[in-house]
């Protein structure tokens, strides 16, 4: 079996993180791959702290494993979900879009995990010295909010640079992509596009179905001007970005046209005009299956991939 440092940090069978994906990872998705011996994340996102409370509640109802919820610090309701997941003593938080300082003593005074996600050396050296337990480092591979660095020119960088367990993310689906993250340095993956797939994962079919007919290169980065980029899948909504990029339209063009965009794709299934989040490896996912068959599998190859690397 493979274990790592992650695995006794967060009490969790394998090393595999779910990636927080707001209206997408709902407690459904989280407590199935908790159960599968992962660590399940519910994403608030932009949601308000009593939709999250409600997703934390139903999650403490049917599992005993850990979990842990995402931040995005650009939330209008950041800190009455602070304060929520404070008064649930959820085990882990992890964290986007911002940096978490200065909640991170009240979360480590209730025993929390702190792990944020972050796109650069000199954030990972700052969040260290502020106590964090671990980092997750995301390249560009990845979807939704992005940085500028690739997965595999990140993750080593960051590992040299900090004491605490690193764990990758960004371009990994499968045991390949988790056995390269190790040869990096990295203590673990988490993994979003590909749990999309996932059968408990209760997104709208049609973004499932939009994932399982794309191809390799059916994703594009929109919204470099506003300073906070984002990976979805090609689509109409998609062109009308790059029209106001050509345009240099102002940034509140920007945000008007976004505004809502997900949650339409996710929740009603508006993959035309909707914001349909995707890692540059959703053409790797091909079926949808339980998110425990997916790390059944994740595992199963990575140990094929050890074995044969460990007889050349």
């Amino acid at each position: 079996m493979l274990k790592t440092k992650i695995c006794d940090l967060l009490n969790i069978e394998y090393p595999i993180i779910q990636g927080g994906m707001a209206w997408v990872s709902t407690a459904e998705l989280a407590v199935a791959v908790s159960n599968a011996g992962g660590l399940g994340i519910i994403a608030a996102g932009n949601a308000p702290a009593e939709f999250i409370r409600n997703e934390i509640r139903k999650a403490k109802e049917i599992t005993q494993k850990p979990f842990g919820v995402n931040l995005m610090f650009l939330s209008p309701f950041i800190d009455e979900v602070v304060k929520t997941v404070l008064e649930e003593r959820v085990p882990v938080i992890t964290t986007g879009a911002g940096n978490p300082g200065k909640y991170i003593s009240s979360f480590k005074e209730r025993g929390m995990k702190i792990i944020p996600v972050i796109p650069s050396v000199s954030l990972a050296r700052r969040l260290e010295r502020q106590g964090v337990d671990a980092l997750i480092a995301e390249g560009t591979e990845s979807g939704g909010h992005i940085g500028e660095l690739t997965t595999m020119v990140l993750v080593p960088q960051v590992v040299d640079a900090v004491d605490i367990p690193v764990i990758a993310a960004g371009g990994i689906a499968d045991g390949r992509g988790l056995v390269a993250a190790l040869a990096l340095g990295a203590e673990g993956v988490q993994i979003g596009t590909r749990f999309v797939c996932a059968s408990e994962c209760t997104v709208h079919s049609a973004w499932k179905e939009a994932f399982l007919k794309a191809k390799d290169r059916n994703t594009v980065v929109t919204g470099r001007p506003t300073g906070h980029p984002v990976r979805v899948l090609k689509n109409k909504l998609s062109k009308e970005f790059e029209r106001l990029e050509d345009a240099r339209a102002p940034i509140e063009e920007y945000e008007k046209l976004g505004e809502g965009r997900l949650k339409e794709a996710a929740i009603n299934g508006d993959i035309d005009f909707g914001s349909v989040m995707a890692g540059q490896i959703v053409g790797m996912v091909n079926e949808i299956l339980p998110a425990r068959e997916i790390i059944e599998r994740i595992m199963t190859d990575a140990e094929k991939v050890m074995n044969r690397l460990s007889d050349i």
